[in-house]
């Protein structure tokens, strides 16, 4: 699924592919905003993204859609 993460005074945000259940990764957003403490994520790739709690503005969680390829009609 796809994650796009706001952190606060960040002029972009960051964009993460990751295979996590949606009720994990809610868990995960709710302990880390909650806490203060941080929000660890790996994506798909394997690469670990680590983000403070604390300076998380939004969080879009959305499914990875395949692009279609030609005309409509």
């Amino acid at each position: 699924m796809e994650i796009k993460i706001g952190i606060q005074q960040a002029p972009r945000e960051l964009s993460v592919d990751a295979d996590i259940a949606t009720d994990d990764l809610h868990q995960q957003i709710a302990e880390a905003v909650s806490s203060g403490g941080l929000l660890s994520l790996t994506d798909t790739k394997g690469r670990t993204i680590v983000v403070p709690g604390g300076k998380i503005a939004y969080i879009e969680v959305g499914s990875t859609a395949v692009g279609t390829v030609g005309f409509r009609s």
